[in-house]
Formats: structure tokens, C-alpha cells, sequence
């Protein structure tokens, strides 16, 4: 008969599968986002595979399998089949436009040398004359503390500002910084 559920396994109705499953895997992804970093290592071993897409594929299959059998009166096979086409188009969208985007979105606190030029610093600890002393950069990105001398060679003293003018093999050449306003 139309509409009515034809599918059931071991007694139980498919949409209240649908329904279980829909809460299983859901609860599921949403310990795998609050928890994946500890199972990281499991997936870059497993290559190109993502648990977070298979355990979306099945929440998307398992929600739009219980909303379609809820509201049209379709037979099961053809739910089953359009909630599996549905659910690899949402999971594709994720995907490329969530998943991917966030991977390399990842924020990094590494800088090259000449980055590192222009900038303003302070003094923490002070720099003697033809001498190293260090300098402080901050940044949004974070805190950097490098060894640092005077470009022109006098003294500079601790908690002066200083802007950066050169960097050789990780060391900063400074001159005081005076600003204009």
C-alpha cells in the first residue's frame, strides 16, 4: 500500500531507525568535533578518508530518510535512495565549503626574517654598546622575544622602544624609535 513503511528490521519501523540513528550519529559527530584532535593521529593515517564526513553522510541520510518518509508517501526504496543522493550533496557542500576552508585556515606563529623588518619593539633586556641585548614583538598573532644590537652602536636602554631596521641570522638590528606624533 502507498505511504505505508515497507521496510522494517527486526521489528522495528524504518523511520524509527532513521529517527535512532539521526540521534546516535549526531551525538557521535558532535564528541568527534568537541574530541577529534585526540583521534588526529588515527586519521592522517587513514589518507584521504575523514570520520567527520562519514559521520555527517549518515546524519544527513538518516535525517532527510526520516523526513521523507514522515511527509511524503513515497515507498522506502525510492527514501532511502533520495536521502543517499541528498546526503552526498550536503556532505559535499560541507565539505568544500566548511571543511576544507577551516583545515587550512589554521592560525600559525611562524614569520620569515624580513617580516620582522619595520616593526616595533621593546627593550627587555638592555642592549650595551657594540653589544646584544633582546627585544620583545608583539603582534596579534602572538609574542616574539629575539636577540637584538644597536644599528649604529650606542647603548639602548631597557624598556625603550625600538624599531627594527635589519635581521642576519636571527639577530635584530634596532634603532631607538621616535615617534612622530
Amino acid at each position: 500500500m502507498e505511504g505505508e513503511c515497507l521496510i522494517e528490521l527486526f521489528g522495528v519501523p524504518i523511520t524509527d531507525i532513521y529517527l535512532y540513528t539521526l540521534i546516535i550519529i549526531g551525538a557521535a559527530t558532535l564528541l568527534y568535533l568537541f574530541f577529534g584532535d585526540l583521534a588526529h593521529g588515527a586519521g592522517e593515517a587513514l589518507g584521504w578518508f575523514s570520520p567527520i564526513l562519514l559521520l555527517s553522510f549518515i546524519t544527513f541520510v538518516s535525517a532527510s530518510g526520516y523526513i521523507l518518509e514522515v511527509v511524503t508517501r513515497w515507498n522506502s526504496y525510492p527514501v532511502l535512495a533520495a536521502s543517499a543522493i541528498i546526503s552526498f550533496f550536503f556532505t559535499l557542500f560541507l565539505n568544500i565549503f566548511v571543511i576544507l576552508p577551516l583545515s587550512k585556515a589554521e592560525e600559525s606563529l611562524v614569520y620569515t626574517e624580513d617580516s620582522l623588518k619595520g616593526r616595533v619593539g621593546k627593550v627587555i633586556l638592555a642592549i650595551p654598546e657594540h653589544a646584544f641585548g633582546e627585544v620583545i614583538l608583539e603582534s596579534s598573532t602572538g609574542t616574539i622575544a629575539k636577540t637584538a644590537k644597536s644599528y649604529y652602536g650606542p647603548a639602548i636602554k631597557e624598556g625603550s622602544k625600538v624599531l627594527v631596521i635589519d635581521v642576519e641570522q636571527g639577530v635584530l638590528s634596532v634603532i631607538e624609535y621616535e615617534p612622530l606624533f
